[in-house]
């Protein structure tokens, strides 16, 4: 998969393309089932699929006090999307000069003149263009001037009055419900970081965890013990019991993400994994004790095995 990192990116020369568009934040069941759309069409049509992003996300300069978390850094979602079998993605700087084009100019300056659009795909609540004025119907009128079509994708429901969005799962995130988010995701939810050195406390105490430096934005579950999975950059995923929490049996500050692999023991230091979240088990506790702490410890791990 090509991966371009602003306009000036895309190869010149590029044929026509079908091109779909939106944040994909989180790459959910909804996101997928545009990309999809767009994959099969481009097929179809004998020309190349290509996904317009954006980074930062659009409300971190048009909002940035309701700029919300993100499900996700912009390189887990290029991976995700690569796995989709989509031939390019444009990362587009989302900047005020590119949040001050209107509807038209957006169309002319990246669907027209750059990605020769065949045909574009989105969500049918698509928005775009300055304050967000253009909508699907504006869409499909440039695109008669233009020569494009339009596919705009039903949006996907999760429950009679609820349909998959990155805001629904950020809340499911935030709440500790990784077990809704996942299917709403058709994936566990997880977290990419380095690992980095922590108080080296779980390793004396039987339980060595790998400590992920959080990725700046990015939306951590709440408080408390889960079953999940470790996995490393080359695709090995191992059961793993995790904590997020500060500590505060031994009255930490620091919020921490950290997962303690079961039945076997690396070297992680410095290496980029991702701690992907499967359920919750029970909330953060502070202890008596140490003894209590590692009791209780022991039980996590049981549990992570069952669940698991």
């Amino acid at each position: 998969m090509q991966r371009w990192f602003d306009v000036a990116g895309v190869p010149a020369g590029w044929g026509r393309s079908v091109v779909a568009i939106g944040v994909f934040d989180g790459v959910h069941a909804g996101h997928r089932a545009i990309v999809a759309r767009a994959v099969a069409a481009a097929s179809e049509l004998g020309v190349s699929s290509v996904v317009v992003t954006f980074d930062p996300h659009p409300a971190v300069v048009v909002r940035p006090e309701a700029a919300p978390p993100l499900l996700g850094d912009v390189s887990q979602r290029l991976d995700l999307l690569a796995s989709l079998g989509v031939d390019a993605v444009l990362v587009l700087p989302f900047d005020r000069e590119i949040a001050s084009w209107t509807a038209e100019e957006f169309v002319e300056r990246l669907l027209v003149s750059r990605l020769h659009a065949q045909r574009v795909v989105v969500g049918e609540n698509f928005r775009f263009g300055n304050r967000a004025l253009g909508d699907v119907a504006l869409l499909r009128g440039l695109g008669a001037v233009d020569d494009f079509t339009v596919d705009a994708v039903p949006l996907l429901g999760v429950a009679a009055d609820e349909v998959v969005s990155s805001t629904l799962i950020r809340g499911m995130v935030a709440d500790g419900s990784v077990a809704a988010a996942a299917k709403a995701l058709g994936r566990p939810y997880g977290i990419s970081g380095i690992v980095v050195r922590g108080d080296a406390r779980g390793r004396e105490l039987g339980f060595p965890t790998a400590n992920i430096a959080l990725p700046a934005g990015v939306a951590v579950p709440a408080d408390g013990v889960y079953a999940g999975w470790l996995v490393r950059a080359d695709g090995s995923r191992w059961p793993a019991a995790i904590s997020v929490g500060t500590n505060p049996t031994f009255d930490g500050v620091e919020r921490r993400v950290e997962a303690y692999a079961l039945d076997v023991e690396f070297d992680l230091y410095d290496e980029r994994i991702t701690i992907e979240f499967a359920d919750r088990l029970r909330g953060m506790e502070k202890f008596d004790s140490v003894d209590e702490l590692v009791a209780q410890m022991t039980r996590d791990v049981s549990d992570v095995r069952r669940s698991l």
